[in-house]
């Protein structure tokens, strides 16, 4: 058994990490043949590319996906710790599955995910909910089959969570969700500790793949027919600092670029790791998309600094308008988030300020949401709820408003759209634009999955757009 430590988990050193590749013991391939699993993903495109791996290693060992929870033999959460809202979610389900258990006395329950590496997490586990069969953290993913062999073999709990990264492994089996966009990872963990952030304590230290490893994997999709790409890491701007003395993400992009896929994406983004670099090379290559998602977090640098962000307002100004001079036609989108303990009335003013002038396309915005375990959670907080509630409905009514505002500037244009599925309508499609714009639209000529078509827009939505294809 091992169980999840804070202290270890935020140690950062020079100690050397091996990179090996993935095998699975031949004892247990194939064993549960007959047998049916369903994964539940919350939070992060990382945590659904994770569920990618985690599929194609239960189906290595002979399991069957169900479409139903109910009707499944195994059913693992993968989790999410960012904010109280996916733990609680996750937690409910638990609630759930607990009941299925007592129809189902073979039902095999596992969690995983950066809820797995939290040690309030699982010492909640191990006190009322005995009924889940294993834990393991986001460290030792490639030990998924032997876990659940153990737990099956030696009917008794399994909690395998390392506090920190390992070996990097390579070669994860992988079940893609769909036959035309894909996550790559390029790095793992974060070193930025914001104070209000779990993920460097979930995640561990930054740790960049191999360039080769990287480059050799977005060509096998593009020899698969992959039309777009989406580079992942927790602050992907960080690629190759622990790596490479001379080569970083403005290469790796470059490279990639080279490689003709059609559409390159990347998240997410930490202002202070974002180089004049990068904004060139967006600039200079069609196909890496003019979308770049920028967490501005607040428009305070007394609060930015409370939070630990490592830049100030006016800097985060600064990249912002030289991405938007540099980058053609770009869109930008942001987190944000409101309540932060000590937060003013003047503090809020100015994230406010910060928003009417950026303009943002798209914002996700969030009440501070306390994570045991970081800085933030230690510190007064005596802003009342109502009021966190009201500050968060004035920004949405602000980054509704420039939505809005924004969309209505491409009516009459033509975007190119990557076509994703269809509606209950007849002729009636959706996909993304370049710049990450929903769209659905009409076609008069039958059209599929993967196709990246023109499409003329014919009316704004706050959050999509119409049109028809051309």
């Amino acid at each position: 058994m091992h169980l999840p430590d804070y202290r270890e988990a935020r140690t950062r050193d020079k100690r050397k990490y091996n990179r090996v590749h993935f095998s699975l013991d031949q004892n247990i391939e194939k064993k549960y043949v007959g047998k049916t699993y369903f994964v539940k993903t919350y939070g992060c495109q990382m945590n659904e590319h994770d569920s990618e791996n985690i599929c194609a290693m239960l189906e290595a060992l002979g399991f069957s996906k169900a479409t139903r929870y109910v009707d499944a033999d195994l059913v693992l959460l993968n989790t999410c710790s960012i904010r109280e809202n996916a733990h609680n979610k996750a937690f409910g389900m638990l609630g759930r599955l607990k009941h299925l258990k007592g129809e189902k006395k073979d039902l095999l329950i596992g969690l995983c995910g950066c809820m797995a590496q939290e040690k309030s997490v699982v010492d909640e586990i191990l006190k009322d909910y005995k009924f889940v069969d294993f834990v393991f953290g986001t460290h030792n993913l490639y030990q998924l089959p032997t876990i659940i062999d153990r737990a099956v073999e030696e009917q008794k709990q399994q909690i395998e969570v390392f506090s920190r990264e390992g070996d990097l492994v390579e070669g994860y089996p992988v079940i893609r969700s769909n036959s035309y966009k894909a996550f790559v990872n390029i790095i793992y963990g974060c070193d930025k500790f914001c104070t209000y952030c779990i993920v460097p304590y979930t995640r561990g230290r930054e740790r960049s793949r191999k360039k080769e490893d990287i480059l050799k994997e977005v060509e096998m999709l593009i020899q698969d027919g992959y039309k777009e790409v989406t580079l992942l890491g927790q602050n992907v701007n960080a690629y190759g600092k622990d790596l490479y003395e001379d080569y970083n993400m403005g290469d790796l992009l470059e490279d990639i670029a080279k490689l003709e896929i059609p559409r390159i994406r990347f998240m997410t983004s930490h202002p202070w790791d974002f180089t004049d670099k990068m904004i060139e090379v967006i600039g200079k290559y069609p196909n890496i998309m003019p979308s770049v998602h920028l967490p501005v977090q607040s428009g305070s640098s007394r609060i930015l600094k409370l939070m630990g962000r490592r830049y100030t307002r006016e800097s985060y100004l600064e990249l912002f308008h030289k991405i938007k001079e540099t980058v053609p036609g770009v869109c930008i989108s942001t987190d944000i988030i409101v309540g932060f303990p000590g937060e003013t009335e003047e503090d809020f003013q100015e994230t406010l300020s910060l928003v009417e002038e950026c303009r943002y396309d798209n914002a996700f915005t969030f009440i501070f949401s306390k994570r045991e375990g970081t800085p933030a959670c230690r510190l007064e907080d005596q802003t009342p709820l109502e009021e966190k509630e009201e500050r968060l409905q004035r920004l949405n009514d602000v980054v509704n408003q420039y939505f809005l505002e924004n969309n209505k500037k491409l009516e009459g244009t033509t975007l190119k759209v990557l076509v994703e599925g269809t509606s209950l309508k007849k002729n009636m499609y959706y996909g993304y634009s370049e710049t990450n714009k929903l769209i659905n639209f009409t076609s008069e000529k039958e059209l599929f999955c993967g196709d990246i078509v023109d499409v003329e827009i014919e009316s704004a939505k706050t959050w999509s757009l119409d049109g028809k294809c051309v």
